[in-house]
């Protein structure tokens, strides 16, 4: 295990030096990076996420029912186009949300009816990737001179994901307008948009300029009567009423037929007027719109003319003189921002369909600079006391293993930075743990060493049976974390998903640092050095070797265990979890005072007078700092944007907004799913993992004492009330893994010392092995605790909760790993000869690894 060839040794410095190499740019400033030569020295650095350096993050979902209803309006009015040119009496009637019903009045006019509305039937180009035509009407007769025509489901999905197509283009445009640094615009599902825009901190006018729909139609206002009259009887056919935007809204009668939309633009641009010097947008028509436009000024002037944007008069101006020269200019109650927006928006054009805002989260960019100087802090001070910790326990082995720890982040930063991976807090996070368990690979490589060493081997013997024999520990230990790193990208969003990105590009980097290139390091020492014997311990935490009598507690530790898992259970079902809006929907709020001291009481009796439900108020962090938190308004996700709206109003003048987030009935339900279904799915592939490698008394064993610790943790958040959100979900899953680490650890020692001494009583054998490995476990944890310690006390009250769950975890999952795991398999009644028996060579060294066959 100590010879290396000399290709080897280069080919693995050489992943070191790269891993350096590629992670280097992320230490230069943006001007730096840009001047590096583009041909051969990377230049590529992370990317921040949200969290870190502000901006806002905003999903839209088309609006099926808003869809639905224009696509039967559409029908409607081909069916009626269709019918009078054909000079075919007839009858309208709704048939639900879905269907029109055409009576024909003239029973000699059916057939023809049939034959000329059966064009609407035809079939139509198929969606995206090359679909087969699709049917978006289905017509039948269900009674005798009754036509009724349907949308299909497959029309209406068809033109949903059209929507998305288009509403993707629309909302890219209308970003790149406002001069924003790369901005992340791209469908996500079947109908949704996300919207991500880095550095802008303006979330209301972004959220206007993308969700607006932005139809600009051109109407004539009617002079069969005034809108007055309109308003107290019924307008009449061909004609509505809309509102002119103003203070009080004025109505105005217009002709439902639009002479000129908005289409036709090619051009819109800010501007004032050289009369009044008020902000007003000009626009340009195509050859087609200003002839139109031209024709409809020329037979009109005199009478008013309404421009409509969104079922919202403008302005209406009388018609003066024919326009002819293909541009005009709309004016109303315009601010210089608000006419550069509507500028914006009609050169982007219109969306097809309504969006909305279903989740919203905002980071404005003071908070993201303190997330990224706490998270430097956290990161700086957890690195710093586990290389003083290694140094302290192992000396001269812990000067390798610190080296081997630097070039593992090393590697971590460059593979993040080569794939354009975004970094987000809880992937700061991810770091921060993936530092304190990086040192467990190179710690039951070291307690293995003196292991061995204690039992007479040479030195030389002892590193290289340390080395195999760990090898399927490290394999089996790490891979349970990877498959909970795995679950969590595929199910979680956003910031956790960086988490779990993190997390498992960690997993993997360390096993190659802890066993490749830790080996390495130690075949160069002992090849030029030649010691003689290991280097000493600066200080130990527990004696070289003990003998403490676990499963003489397990009467108690088994009922102790079970009461609180019992309790934590009673807990959930009757006082619940302090969900955040995650899951239960709902808007939070983080402000700053402009003042030293927020007066969490004055917010509170703005706040009061809103009519938005139950409104939290408290102190978060500094003095100046306020966290509100408003309930889920039960009316759509229309209604928690408008509680949103009225919290910002109600404040913007004496806070700053530091963080906002929205999140919808729609997406909370769909977290509260995803979220279940990640802690499951991750126990079920995590047991069916073990069970390949291990008997099925070890893959129970595994998930009950893992399921102890969820349970625990769970009851844990309820005790305490603490906010249970996403990240709460990541915590869980990694505390699964840790779990899991941990009892595989002691499931392998077991299971080389069921083959190595047959006959040993079932309790002693446990007894043993756990003692064999207790230097190793208490050593690791805390590694683990050192780092999260210093995340948890450092790095900002955003983490706390994320980084409190975790060390909670880290002590539950030691416990249950001695405790619950181990005496487990006495409940299973498991015996030596149920595991596979080891040559007679092998037994005698008891090479756990080389048996496995990794």
């Amino acid at each position: 295990m100590l010879y290396f060839s000399r290709w080897k040794i280069i080919s693995i410095l050489a992943v070191i030096v790269l891993g350096f190499v590629y992670a280097a740019p992320n230490l230069l400033s943006k001007e730096t990076r840009e001047a590096l030569p583009g041909g051969w020295a990377p230049h590529r650095a992370m990317t921040l996420g949200l969290d870190l350096q502000g901006g806002s993050h905003i999903l839209l979902q088309v609006d099926e029912a808003t869809l639905r209803a224009e696509k039967l309006e559409t029908l409607q009015d081909d069916i009626r186009r269709i019918l009078r040119e054909a000079r075919i009496g007839y009858r309208f009637a709704r048939s639900g949300d879905n269907a029109v019903n055409v009576t024909i009045r003239e029973t000699t006019d059916i057939a023809s009816a049939r034959d000329k509305l059966g064009e609407l039937t035809r079939p139509v180009a198929g969606g995206l990737f090359g679909q087969a035509s699709i049917s978006e009407v289905a017509m039948n007769e269900p009674s005798s001179g009754v036509l009724r025509l349907t949308l299909t489901e497959e029309g209406i999905r068809n033109s949903m994901s059209h929507a998305v197509t288009q509403s993707l283009e629309v909302v890219r445009k209308r970003i790149d307008e406002l001069g924003t640094t790369e901005p992340v615009v791209q469908r996500q599902g079947d109908d949704r948009v996300l919207v991500q825009v880095p550095g802008f901190d303006d979330p209301a006018r972004l959220k206007d300029i993308i969700g607006q729909t932005a139809k600009l139609t051109f109407h004539l206002v009617s002079t069969e009567m005034s809108a007055e009259e309109a308003l107290q009887g019924r307008p009449p056919a061909g004609t509505r009423i809309l509102y002119e935007e103003s203070d009080p809204p004025v109505p105005y009668l217009i002709e439902s037929r639009a002479m000129v939309e908005g289409e036709d633009l090619v051009d819109a641009q800010p501007g004032f007027d050289q009369r009044t010097n008020e902000p007003i947008v000009t626009f340009r028509f195509d050859t087609r719109g200003a002839t139109r436009f031209c024709q409809v000024t020329s037979a009109n002037v005199g009478r008013p003319f309404a421009i409509v944007l969104d079922e919202q008069i403008i302005s209406a101006p009388v018609i003066r003189d024919a326009i002819c020269g293909g541009s005009g200019q709309i004016s109303g109650n315009f601010t210089v921002e608000s006419a550069n927006d509507l500028a914006v928006l009609l050169r982007a054009g219109a969306l097809p369909a309504k969006l909305d805002v279903i989740e919203e989260r905002t980071v404005g960019p003071g908070l993201g600079a303190d997330s990224i100087e706490a998270g430097k802090i956290a990161s700086i001070v957890g690195g710093i006391a586990v290389i003083v910790f290694m140094l302290a326990i192992y000396g001269f082995l812990g000067v390798l293993a610190n080296i081997a720890l630097i070039a593992n982040i090393s590697l971590i930063v460059a593979v993040l930075s080569v794939l354009g991976a975004t970094l987000t807090l809880p992937g700061i996070a991810g770091i921060v743990l993936t530092v304190g368990m990086a040192v467990d690979s190179n710690v039951l490589i070291y307690e293995r060493v003196r292991e061995e060493r204690r039992n007479g081997r040479s030195l030389i013997q002892s590193f290289d049976a340390g080395f195999k024999q760990a090898l399927a520990t490290i394999i089996d230990a790490n891979i349970t974390t990877l498959i909970a790193a795995v679950i969590l990208f595929y199910l979680g969003s956003g910031p956790i998903r960086g988490f779990a990105v993190t997390l498992a590009i960690g997993v993997i980097t360390t096993v190659f640092t802890a066993y490749t290139f830790t080996r390495l390091m130690v075949a160069l020492w002992v090849r030029y050095r030649r010691p003689t014997k290991l280097p000493a311990r600066l200080f130990g935490i527990l004696p070289e070797d003990t003998s403490l009598k676990f499963m003489r507690y397990r009467r108690i530790a088994f009922p102790v265990s079970g009461i609180v898992a019992l309790a934590s259970i009673v807990l959930f079902f009757t006082a619940s979890l302090n969900y955040g809006i995650d899951f239960k929907g709902g808007t939070l709020i983080e402000v700053q005072s402009k003042a030293a001291v927020a007066d969490v009481g004055d917010v509170r009796s703005r706040l009061a007078g809103l009519n938005i439900g139950e409104v939290q108020v408290q102190n978060f962090g500094s003095p100046a700092d306020v966290l509100i938190r408003v309930e889920s308004q039960g009316a759509g996700d229309s209604a928690e944007q408008s509680a949103e709206a009225k919290v910002r109003t109600a404040l913007e003048s004496d806070f700053d907004l530091r963080r906002v987030e929205v999140v919808g009935p729609t997406v909370s339900g769909e977290l509260a799913q995803t979220g279940t279904i990640a802690v499951i799915v991750s126990l079920i592939a995590i047991m069916i993992y073990i069970w390949f490698r291990f008997e099925w008394q070890f893959s129970l064993g595994a998930v009950i004492a893992t399921l102890h610790d969820v349970i625990l943790t769970i009851g844990m958040f309820a005790v305490l009330r603490l906010d249970f959100s996403l990240s709460s979900i990541a915590a869980i899953l990694t505390i699964v893994g840790y779990s899991l680490n941990d009892t595989v650890v002691v499931y392998d020692r077991i299971r080389e010392n069921l083959r190595k001494y047959k006959k040993m009583p079932i309790p002693q054998l446990l007894d043993m092995s756990i003692n064999q490995t207790l230097s190793r476990t208490i050593l690791t944890s805390s590694t683990t605790l050192v780092a999260l310690f210093s995340l948890y006390f450092l790095g900002g009250e955003v983490l706390s909760s994320f980084t409190f769950a975790m060390i909670f975890g880290i002590f539950v999952g030691t416990y249950s790993s001695i405790f619950v795991a181990a005496p487990v398999l006495i409940l299973f009644n498991l015996r030596p000869g149920q595991v596979g028996a080891l040559s007679s060579e092998t037994a005698e060294t008891v090479d756990a690894g080389s048996t496995e066959g990794i």
